[in-house]
């Protein structure tokens, strides 16, 4: 990696196809990192944490290096159960019903797909959301 905000190529080879199967979702660059959105709304933002500016993600490090953090919008009910287990899941430092997961090589790729398909229908127009079929939750 050649800085902050930088993602590796191999999680973002995962992301991709999963957020372009949610109609209309665009992929853009991010004030850090990437992420995916419904018109305005982010469903999904990927980057690697600067540590100097955001020390909170200093008790995420892996393998002594800043963690590859994924952000997605979570139904308000389910927040505290995803994130009180704790590693990959937390509270995400801003604001609501927002989780992060450390992304890396215990990745569960299924789940993150279902992660990211529920935060697009927190997100997307009612229209679009109901467009999404069994399938997309895998």
């Amino acid at each position: 990696m050649s800085g902050p905000g930088d993602v590796p190529s191999e999680i973002l080879d995962r992301l991709r196809p999963i957020c372009r199967r949610l109609p209309e979702t665009h992929e853009e660059p991010a004030w850090i990192g990437v992420r995916w959105r419904i018109r305005a709304r982010t469903v999904a933002h990927v980057y690697t944490p600067d540590l100097e500016r955001s020390p909170v993600y200093a008790r995420h490090l892996v393998d002594g290096e800043a963690p590859t953090v994924m952000t997605f919008r979570v139904p308000a009910d389910d927040l505290l159960g995803l994130t009180a287990a704790g590693f990959p899941f937390f509270r995400a430092p801003w604001g609501t019903n927002v989780a992060a997961a450390i992304l890396g090589d215990h990745t569960d790729w299924t789940e993150i797909a279902e992660l990211i398909t529920d935060s697009y229908r927190e997100l997307a127009p009612k229209f679009l959301a109901a467009r999404l079929t069994p399938q997309h939750r895998t």
